[in-house]
């Protein structure tokens, strides 16, 4: 472990001079420099660049691309002084890397260049196969595809995230095996982007939320108050987090919802207990995943409105409720049958939504109702996952179908897109993909859904899906402006734990 840890941390040279002519106007403008490759020893593929300087600067980073100029990574900190820590993000596995580091001045004239060789080891074991299936990069969302990658059948090492590019080539991951408390990570959900660039998280086996720079620093961590983490934690607009717990004062799990103050210690501020909101003894959706006299609800995914404060919480054997901030109910997304009466006493029949077909009119035939078939222009959600309020109030979901109208014998997932109107208590299927492509995007457990408004794209990711009786993970990238996949990968892991690839996949920015 030791000799391994040295390997990854080691001071480099520079290699090579660029400059435009014969004396190197470095020399007047750099103080001091230092560069190192997996400063943290957690993130092989990274690397800083620490210096000083005569004058304020600012900096950009070209890290080239094995691929053509299409693949090279410009990131460019606008940030001027003296001292700089540059982070660099994007490096290739086992290959000598080559960096290009310009320092700006105001104008954004180039005053110094100066260029690093970076050679890097190959990925540590069970990283997957990646395969690109189609690409028109014209047409996708911009960005890398974070993977919160399970992929290993090995409950005792920790889970790890990574990030690959349009071809298929790993360009970051986090790597605790050698961490002092990190060494057993259990992530769940995974990690998610907060609004500064740091990747948010919770850790099962020591029951905290972290936050982590893209370099791997552990930037602030808190144990929960009197609870153990489970699924999800999600930034809000005002800062706070909220995460998905297990309250260890009650004999149910999986059902209560923590706001933690993440600037100002991270002490818990507010909380919903579904045991009160909901029916913790409704038992309509079975399950061989559970317990369901202990994990009722089973929250796997949130969603926050900030311009009402209210929570949307996804239950994988209920359904998908929206919650006041006061834990009050507003509606219920689910099958009608057999809801009762809430911990807190109230009918919750009167919150479940009814369904139109796609003129506006009431669907009214009860088996469509309970759930037991489907109309032509309107299906429920099965076992869903990760709710999300699309720009126009839209709510998109991942309906995993497991147990599809209480038979299970139709085998799809889908991204669905449900129009609801909060005063006449309606709900209205406008879009959906997946029925289409039946088992081989069929994922009964975890999985992603997101939509992306500058491109009107959707990737959905199914999470645990089979190819040839293998375990298989999808992102496929939808235009739903034409119903068009305009990106699809398959993601092959060695082996997965519980047959799971990841639980989710989303595209975004490196830095």
């Amino acid at each position: 472990m030791k000799r391994r840890l040295l390997r990854s941390i080691y001071l480099l040279g520079i290699v090579f001079f660029l400059s435009s002519c014969g004396m190197d106007p470095s020399t007047e403008i750099i103080t001091t420099i230092g560069v190192q490759l997996n400063p943290t020893g957690v993130a092989p593929l990274t690397a800083q660049i620490t210096l000083t300087t005569s004058v304020p600067v600012s900096a950009e980073v070209i890290v080239e691309g094995r691929r053509g100029l299409e693949s090279n990574l410009v990131q460019v900190f606008p940030e001027f002084g003296r001292d700089l820590n540059i982070p660099v993000l994007g490096l290739y596995a086992n290959y000598s890397n080559d960096v290009t580091l310009n320092l700006l001045d105001a104008s954004g004239n180039i005053l110094v260049t100066r260029g690093f060789r970076f050679q890097t080891d190959s990925l540590i074991a069970d990283m997957p196969e990646i395969r690109i299936d189609k690409a028109d990069p014209a047409r996708m969302e911009p960005g890398f595809n974070f993977v919160n990658y399970f992929g290993f059948d090995d409950i005792f090492n920790p889970q790890r995230p990574f990030i690959f590019d349009q071809y298929g080539d790993i360009r970051w991951y986090i790597d605790f095996t050698s961490h002092p408390s990190l060494v057993t990570l259990f992530y769940d959900n995974g990690m998610f982007r907060m609004e500064n660039g740091n990747l948010v998280f919770g850790d099962g086996n020591t029951a905290s939320v972290y936050e982590m720079d893209m370099l791997g620093n552990i930037v602030r961590s808190r144990q929960l108050d009197g609870a153990g983490f489970h699924h999800q934690v999600m930034e809000i607009p005002n800062g706070n987090v909220l995460v998905t717990v297990n309250d260890y004062s009650k004999q149910t799990k999986e059902d209560v919802i923590f706001e933690l103050d993440w600037d100002n210690g991270g002490n818990t501020i507010h909380s919903w207990d579904l045991n009160q909101s909901l029916d913790n003894s409704r038992r309509a959706w079975p399950t061989d995943l559970a317990d369901l006299n202990v994990d009722w609800f089973h929250a796997n995914g949130l969603a926050y409105d900030e311009t009402d404060k209210t929570l949307i919480v996804s239950g994988r054997t209920q359904g998908t409720v929206k919650l006041t901030y006061n834990n009050q109910v507003v509606w219920i997304l689910a099958p009608h049958r057999d809801w009762g009466t809430s911990g807190s006493g109230i009918d919750l029949k009167q919150f479940l939504l009814q369904p139109l077909d796609a003129q506006g009119n009431p669907i009214t035939d009860p088996a469509v109702l309970d759930g037991t078939v489907n109309h032509s222009d309107f299906e429920w959600p099965w076992y869903q996952h990760s709710p999300e309020i699309m720009p126009n109030g839209n709510i998109l979901l991942f309906d995993n179908g497991d147990n599809r109208n209480y038979t299970g014998q139709e085998l799809y997932s889908r991204a669905v897109e449900y129009k609801i109107d909060e005063e006449k208590m309606t709900i209205q299927q406008v879009w959906d993909y997946g029925k289409e492509r039946g088992e081989e995007t069929y994922a009964r457990i975890v999985s992603r859904v997101s939509y992306y408004p500058s491109t009107n794209n959707v990737i959905f990711t199914p999470g645990r899906s089979y190819e040839n009786g293998n375990p298989v993970g999808k992102i496929v990238e939808i235009n739903k402006d034409t119903d068009e996949v305009v990106f699809e990968a398959s993601i092959f892991p060695p082996q997965g734990l519980f047959d799971i690839t990841f639980h989710n996949a989303r595209r975004g920015r490196l830095y």
